[in-house]
């Protein structure tokens, strides 16, 4: 990835597993009222150490991605600083490292990391195939979008 600017987004999922693909979609909708000088905006199905080579080099980067946790109602959305991530970091495999994990070694090994914000969308059906998502996780998506434009870019829809 070229770096055009000082913000990336990206959005994470798998485009054919339902809900999954809702960073997607939410990526695609924000590159419509975002001009490329302004962010770069990238749809992508990567984690980890991935990620990180992704963001690297940007003052800042908006992740956006699908989360499934005990008790979350599907359309509820959060949004995640890395500090919330602080109790997560493990090391179990070099090839299968967590995004917080990456993080924390990429920033030891002098790694320009950015500002990272996430905002993760409270999915319903993230293992069946098909390309929509579930109605109450695509009803969230406009909200999303208008959360995200207005929080990092005095934008509103």
């Amino acid at each position: 990835m070229e770096k055009q600017a000082d913000i990336i987004i990206v959005g994470l999922g798998n485009p054919i597993l339902r809900d999954d693909s809702v960073g997607l979609k939410i990526a695609r909708e924000l590159s419509r009222h975002i001009p490329p000088e302004t962010a770069l905006i990238a749809e992508l199905a990567i984690g980890g150490w991935e990620l990180l080579e992704a963001i690297t080099g940007y003052k800042k980067a908006v992740i956006i991605d699908s989360i499934k946790t005990r008790g979350g109602n599907p359309g509820e959305y959060y949004r995640i600083t890395m500090e919330d991530f602080r109790d997560t970091y493990h090391i179990t495999n070099p090839h299968n490292l967590n995004f917080a994990t990456a993080i924390e070694l990429g920033r030891n090994q002098g790694y320009p990391i950015p500002e990272i914000i996430i905002y993760a969308v409270e999915v319903e059906d993230n293992s069946n195939f098909g390309e929509d998502c579930t109605e109450a996780v695509k009803r969230v998506i406009p909200e999303m979008v208008d959360l995200i434009l207005t929080e990092n870019f005095n934008l509103s829809l």
